[in-house]
């Protein structure tokens, strides 16, 4: 329910005010809204997923200067701009090996790398498209559509993307290693020379060749 109210609640909020009163007084309230919103998530949890902390410094960025400016084009690129910054980062992540979904995900799920790789892969492109996506609605559409869209096209659009990828989550599920058997693990690997080992992101223990380079490890 927190995750309901914080996530989706500035969106209604910016489409009744826009209803009524038109884009900047929905700029204000949005604006105003989603800073409290990622305020009391972080009271509340202890702490601000990477979404709603790209979003809310985003917002409060693009939604002052809609205000100060008087230019609403800067409150409809922000969902340009969020969107692609999620893509990059999953993206540019992925030419490094690593899988930042697991961060935005808060580790709802337990897979293997493989499936890491591709759960990041997939929504690296579902962000770039909703980034094109909202550039040519806003570009080519009234501001009562793209504020239709905003508020409700890109949950219409993520939750079913979601429900698609779940097969995928069940296919590369990795269960998850008990802490008895881990720290026998690491029992047996202090007591052999010249080994190291570590902790991977799943949990699991993975042994790592000792480097041996003219007498040196």
């Amino acid at each position: 329910m927190l995750n309901f109210v914080t996530e989706l609640g500035p969106l209604i909020v910016f489409y009744v005010i826009n209803a009524k009163f038109r884009l900047f007084a929905a700029t204000a309230a949005f604006t105003a809204v989603t800073v409290l919103a990622g305020i009391a998530s972080l009271v509340v949890k202890g702490h601000m997923s990477i979404i709603s902390l790209i979003t809310s410094i985003s917002v409060l960025v693009f939604g002052t200067l809609t205000l100060v400016l008087h230019d609403e084009k800067f409150i409809k690129v922000d969902a340009t701009i969020v969107s692609g910054l999620l893509s990059t980062l999953l993206g540019g992540g992925l030419l490094f090996d690593r899988s930042f979904i697991v961060v935005i995900l808060d580790r709802i799920v337990n897979l293997t790398p493989q499936g890491w790789r591709i759960l990041t892969f997939s929504w690296a492109m579902f962000f770039a498209g909703m980034t094109i996506l909202n550039e040519v609605i806003w570009r080519t559409q009234t501001t009562d559509v793209w504020v239709t869209f905003r508020t409700f096209g890109v949950t219409m659009l993520s939750l079913p993307f979601g429900f698609v990828l779940i097969p995928l989550t069940k296919r590369y599920h990795a269960a998850p290693v008990s802490r008895s058997a881990q720290s026998s693990y690491v029992q047996v690997h202090q007591q052999l020379p010249d080994s190291k080992f570590r902790i991977d992101v799943e949990g699991v223990p993975v042994e790592q060749e000792s480097i041996e380079r003219r007498g040196e490890h």
